[in-house]
């Protein structure tokens, strides 16, 4: 198993980030440089090739090093922004020309590099992986990649050495095997140089000098500490620094980023907030406003599909886009407005590791640059084998969100037709327009049936499930909730253990006999199928009364097998476990909280309609805000319905956040719910859940509890489903405000803020950067108590003073502290109190009486009991 940064929810990481990880991902799997006996010549600068691009990019993924540019060099600085690599002493050697341009080098001998993370959030996550804030660190070899004037700069320090071939010997064929990494990257930049359509010269003049905005450096660094890292500076990232290490635990191999962030915020000083976070990803330069995609399907796994895409620029200059498409599917042709172009994926060229590996990007490049403002109609034609048959009647589609190409989350219009054979269903996102056959001059093979599927609005991704499924019905109010289902489980869906089959050892005083045992029926979502349907609309009933009218024409709900479930617009695939009865998850030994998370996923998925797939999240440090806003939906109608399967969920919550690792670590230090997909790492491979879904559900519930108490709502059991309290009216004018578009933290933290009474306002600022900082972009789970109470009886009332101390927290956390007093027997709300640092003294009125305060009895804080 491989987790190169895990991929979102219900989409794609941004393509440069996909780009970057790629390069990663490829240079790490060839493991720590070393030295080979065997040199390889790489392709001449003057063979021609019947496509250019190809050409290029083969040269690129296969240069290496020259014979004539061996040199010795000392004191040799390399600087980009926050890190400064200094190549002490040692042998360098450069690679062949690719495109009249250097664009690597191979490094042996005594090199250091000094990373300083901006700002204290990242400098603890390169503390959790190294051992140390700042990343100072001592290397032996080093691999260099870049697209700009790296070799001009460090040419005069260079020195010719006699005898290179050893140095070459030693470790030409690693340069040529790390070179692939960074190919398409590079192919980005260089495609610029390519013949231009109609012009007699070799090279487009507009790429005489790479552009100060696309300035690429990538350094693969063997430290005598640390092993092989990676460090990256691209200038055209929305985070142009990072840095990382593919690392395997227990056979499975994650790729652990240290660090990353703009150059913007190395600006701004060491304390700086991260100015990344709630800012979004960078904007895309090509626009998709629609598709319309057509797929002959053959189960159980192949599929061949047209897709034509129409696109505008709205940024110039570029000759190359990368795409996303799975690496299982076979490009054949691409055109743009009807001429064919070149693209690369996974090139079938025999014999090279490219062929054998291949990657899940498409780079398609056009015979001239384009312009801003430009129309284009691309058309790719494109098959393989994306499907798996996880058992009778019931299929997987493994390429999700890469079954057809795209450019990551960015809302189009989606036209969908697909040919399969009788007696499958089909579902896909989209409204179904079209039942009864083909289109005008098109026939029908024999067995064969077709439908339709148009999007009613912009959607951000589209998808299909295929299965022979019995289909059953629900509604909420004018909507349609169809769910699919087979009739039984997948191929490796865990068994119950036997001795939950058996009956009791002894059945009235008589011994139990084998001839008793009667095993329960297996499991059957078909046969459960109408308890999700009802599930599933009544969610959609309950958030379309507080978030506003459910935004597609129906829910389709299709059974899917393993363990994860995915809410995409209009459409859930939702695994097969949640179809399972009570008894079911019983003979299965879940715990209650177990039995009940599950249960929620329904609802989870359901409110993905409206958060997820209706607002978007903006960057990935944004993501979690739409996963725990799903997740606390769904717990809002729990809340309402079982408070303490609710209150036992939120301690489960809690209490993963404070499981310890093999190395004796705290979950929740994997850090904040801001570092989204970066969580998921060889420290925590469950962090990512646990934080983005655990703690950011907390965060909301705090949030909505401070606004419940300010309204003076009072008891939350009564009050729990309120349709107009202050909370779901922000969430109501943030779908009404972002629908269709992006939100980034700050914008919904700006949304919240917008709705605070006085009561919230700490210092008097109608805002909730003290919530962000204290909160939201740290990994806090403080324990509060209370010290030297004193109590004042006046007349008709008490007067309360003490102090309340925040422990096992940063010295400046603050938090809105509820106090409660005890008035016959009974718990009473008093007020907020603002917990500023380790120690707030506090002075309160109370009913006359009193003598007794308690701090949040309702668990409203995410806070150790102990």
């Amino acid at each position: 198993m491989t987790r190169v940064i895990a991929k979102l929810r219900s989409g794609l990481p941004s393509v440069t980030g996909l780009l970057l990880v790629f390069a990663a991902a490829m240079a790490m799997s060839q493991g720590p440089p070393k030295p080979t006996s065997a040199p390889a010549s790489s392709l001449p600068e003057n063979v021609s090739h019947p496509k250019p691009a190809e050409n290029l990019y083969m040269k690129l993924s296969g240069v290496g090093l020259d014979k004539l540019r061996v040199f010795r060099l000392r004191d040799v600085s390399i600087d980009r922004g926050a890190f400064h690599i200094t190549l002490n002493d040692g042998l360098i050697a450069f690679t062949e020309n690719v495109a009249n341009h250097v664009t690597g080098a191979f490094f042996e001998g005594d090199g250091e590099i000094l990373l300083s993370p901006p700002n204290k959030y990242e400098r603890a996550s390169m503390a959790l992986f190294t051992g140390e804030a700042i990343l100072e660190e001592r290397f032996v070899t080093a691999y260099f990649r870049f697209n700009d004037d790296t070799f001009a700069e460090m040419r005069p320090s260079l020195e010719p050495v006699e005898h290179a071939e050893a140095f070459l010997s030693q470790w030409n064929e690693t340069a040529r095997s790390l070179a692939e990494g960074d190919a398409l990257r590079l192919l980005m930049t260089f495609s610029n140089f390519l013949p231009i359509d109609g012009q007699s010269d070799n090279t487009s003049p507009s790429a005489t000098l790479i552009n100060d905005q696309d300035r690429f450096l990538h350094a693969r660094l063997q430290g005598l500490r640390l092993g092989t890292f990676d460090i990256y500076f691209d200038a055209d990232a929305s985070e142009q620094i990072w840095a990382g290490q593919l690392k395997t635990v227990e056979s499975a191999s994650y790729y652990d980023v240290w660090t990353s962030f703009s150059s913007a915020d190395e600006n701004r000083g060491t304390e700086a907030v991260n100015a990344t976070v709630g800012e979004g990803g960078k904007a895309d330069s090509f626009a998709i406003s629609h598709y319309t995609i057509r797929t002959k399907i053959r189960p159980p796994i192949e599929i061949d599909a047209e897709a034509v895409m129409q696109m505008a620029v709205r940024q110039g200059g570029e000759r190359a886009i990368l795409f996303e498409l799975s690496r299982s599917l076979r490009i054949t042709e691409v055109e743009a407005d009807g001429h064919p172009v070149e693209f690369i994926h996974n090139p079938e060229i025999e014999g090279t590791q490219l062929a054998r590996q291949g990657n899940d990007l498409v780079a398609v490049v056009f015979p001239q640059p384009l312009q801003t403002g430009q129309q284009l109609k691309l058309r790719f034609v494109y098959g393989g084998a994306v499907l798996s048959e996880a058992g009778a009647g019931l299929l997987y589609v493994g390429a999700r969100g890469t079954w057809y190409p795209n450019r990551g989350l960015a809302m189009s219009n989606f036209d969908l037709e697909f040919r399969y054979p009788v007696g499958w269903t089909l579902v896909a996102t989209g409204e179904r327009t079209d039942k009864s056959g083909s289109q005008v001059g098109e026939t029908l093979s024999p067995g064969e049936q077709v439908s339709r599927w148009v999007s009613q609005r912009p959607i951000p991704l589209a998808g299909f499930d295929l299965g022979k499924y019995e289909r059953v019905v629900a509604h909420a109010g004018d909507v349609s909730v169809e769910t699919y289902a087979t009739s039984g489980m997948e191929r490796g869906f865990p068994k119950p253990p036997i001795e939950s089959l058996l009956p009791p050892p002894v059945i009235r005083g008589v011994p139990r006999q084998p001839s008793l045992t009667i095993a329960p029926p297996p499991p059957s979502p078909a046969r459960n199928a109408q308890m999700v349907a009802s599930t599933a609309a009544h969610a959609i009933e309950f958030f379309s009364r507080r978030f506003g009218p459910y935004p597609y024409a129906d829910l389709k709900v299709a059974q899917m097998p393993g363990g994860l479930s995915q809410g995409w617009p209009g459409l859930i695939f939702l695994s097969s476990t949640s179809f399972l009865t009570a008894e079911e998850k019983s003979e299965l030994h879940m715990t209650p909280v177990e039995k009940t998370l599950i249960s929620q996923i329904i609802a989870h998925e359901s409110a993905h309609q409206w958060w997820g797939d209706l607002v978007m999240w903006s960057g990935y440090r944004d993501q979690w805000l739409v996963e725990a806003l799903a997740n606390y939906s769904s717990m809002m109608i729990l809340e309402g319905e079982n408070p303490a399967q609710f209150r036992a969920a939120m301690e489960k919550y809690r209490d993963d956040l404070l499981q310890k690792n093999k190395a004796g670590a705290r979950l929740r230090e994997d850090g904040p719910v801001t570092l989204g997909t970066r969580l998921s790492c060889s420290q925590f491979s469950e962090g990512y859940e646990a934080i983005s879904y655990g703690r950011g559900t907390w965060l909301f519930h705090m949030l909505r509890s401070m606004m419940r108490d300010a309204e003076g709502t009072g008891d939350r059991a009564r009050n729990a489903s309120q349709v107009d309290e202050p909370f779901v009216r922000v969430l109501r004018r943030i779908r009404e405000r972002y629908q269709g578009k992006a939100i980034t933290t700050r914008e919904l933290l700006q949304a919240f803020a917008d709705e605070l009474p006085p009561s919230l306002r700490y210092e008097h600022h109608k805002s909730l950067d003290w919530f962000y900082e204290s909160w939201v972009n740290v990994t806090a789970i403080p324990r509060f108590e209370l010290h030297g109470v004193k109590y004042s009886d006046k007349p008709g009332s008490t007067a309360i003073s003490g102090i309340i101390s925040q422990k096992d927290a940063p010295d400046d956390l603050v938090t809105s502290v509820p106090l409660y007093a005890s008035v016959a027997g009974k718990l009473v709300f008093l007020a907020r109190v603002f917990a500023d640092g380790a120690e707030t003294s506090f002075h309160l009125t109370a009913p006359q009486g009193v003598r007794k305060v308690v701090i949040d009895p309702e668990q409203t804080l995410l806070a150790r009991s102990r």
